[in-house]
């Protein structure tokens, strides 16, 4: 023996690793996605800003989804603040008064 004994199993090659993705991780890759272009794009139009806001909807119903609430919680509230920020650029309190 020659102070190294490797066997023929210890040489073999490893399978390749071959990554998935399944719906729910694919769900939230569009979730945040569609988040970050809305968001890019908020000053353009105030639909943007409604198009962040269902997204974060959608982003925190991933957290919830995938068993991250305080994800969940953080997007359900940006959800809330876009959807106020949406409301006030498309209805400015200006318009109503006299």
């Amino acid at each position: 023996m020659t102070g190294l004994d490797l066997s023929a199993h210890d040489l073999a090659i490893p399978e390749l690793y071959e990554p998935r993705m399944d719906a729910l991780t694919a769900f939230g890759l569009v979730a945040v996605s569609a988040m970050l272009i809305c968001y890019a794009f908020e000053d353009r139009s105030p639909w943007w800003i409604l198009g962040f806001a269902v997204s974060c909807g959608l982003g925190s119903a991933y957290g919830f989804l995938q068993g991250a609430w305080p994800f969940g919680v953080v997007e359900a509230i940006w959800c809330l603040v876009a959807i106020h920020r949406w409301r006030v650029r498309q209805w400015p309190r200006s318009q109503f008064r006299d």
